[in-house]
């Protein structure tokens, strides 16, 4: 028991230092490939701060945990959404003035009903799989064409600023790009092999282990980067690692683990973490879209984000205790 929690803390520090060394040396090597910082921003930072949630994900369906995977991802979801931006948002309150960003929020709306549609029968097939990964490419496909169209955006000169603000020399950025990437591998082994132990000593299923503390764990690259973005007075960047986040969960990280192992899920998913994520997302599409002006999320939502995070984890322990 020891050594499992030993490695489950030691697995989550690697893994958000490693994180943070990818994102970093995977954003300075796209700038010196000529990308824009808008794309890079949409695309790379939103790949690099979900890579943990891909990593443990992969890891636990291929050894077959698929609680965890599945937990993980929606999890992760819910964490974003509730804790990061309620978190976010109450130190400063965050302005959605950018055009793609607000694209992208009822696109993430109609992805988490894609999502909740395909598990409705308990059971993730490879082919939902595949149609999962198919959805995401076209997305990014879109995300690159709209980049590359967009000449200005509000969300792309924050980026540009931060990434100003970071630049690393072209030898630096790529070591630090392949030390993150083998080091989010381990750390990622890691963590899964704690987990696991720890859920079958203590007699709780892998889905709430891969919902609590995996879930928090895989986050923490967005909950960073947002809360200093947030400092920053950086709203786009706050908001936008979420939305690319969420995307990249609901759709590559589940699309993924669905292709290596098919994944069955559990009632509760469809009856308890399924409902939360959809209504958390639609609550965020309400309050973030601005139909007529720019959307804002204040810190009074803020704090009802919060409340509903801490209210749902009672739910989940609560429900631990019980059983």
């Amino acid at each position: 028991m020891a050594l499992a929690f030993i490695a489950l803390l030691f697995g989550l520090a690697l893994l958000v230092w490693s994180a943070d060394r990818f994102v970093d040396g995977s954003a300075s090597t796209a700038r010196y490939l000529g990308m824009s910082p808008l794309l890079i921003g949409m695309v790379i930072v939103g790949f690099g701060t979900s890579a943990p949630e891909m990593m443990v994900s992969a890891i636990s369906a291929y050894q077959g945990n698929p609680g965890i995977a599945l937990g993980n991802a929606y999890g992760s979801n819910i964490t974003n959404i509730a804790l990061i931006l309620g978190i976010t948002a109450l130190i400063n309150p965050i302005n959605v003035q950018s055009q793609i960003l607000r694209k992208e929020l009822p696109i993430l709306t109609l992805v988490t009903v894609l999502a909740g549609w395909q598990i409705f029968d308990n059971q993730i097939t490879r082919l939902d799989a595949i149609i999962l990964l198919l959805v995401f490419f076209a997305l990014m496909a879109w995300t690159i064409w709209g980049g590359l169209k967009a000449k200005t955006d509000s969300f792309g000169s924050e980026v540009e600023k931060d990434l100003d603000s970071r630049a690393l020399p072209i030898s630096k950025a790529v070591f630090k790009l392949i030390t993150g990437l083998i080091l989010l591998i381990v750390s990622s082994r890691l963590l899964v092999w704690g987990a696991v132990e720890i859920a079958h000593d203590f007699g709780v299923s892998d889905l709430i282990i891969g919902l609590t503390i995996v879930a928090v764990g895989t986050s923490l690259p967005e909950l960073a980067s947002s809360v200093i973005a947030a400092r920053k007075g950086e709203h786009e960047i706050a908001l936008g690692n979420v939305l690319g986040s969420n995307l990249f969960n609901t759709l590559a990280v589940v699309g993924i683990a669905g292709s290596i192992a098919p994944i069955s899920v559990y009632p509760e998913v469809i009856t308890r973490d399924l409902l939360v994520m959809a209504g958390l997302t639609v609550s965020l599409f309400a309050i973030g879209y601005g139909f007529k002006v720019p959307g804002i999320v204040n810190r009074f939502e803020g704090s009802a984000l919060l409340a509903c995070y801490f209210g749902y984890l009672g739910y989940l322990v609560y429900g631990v205790l019980v059983q």
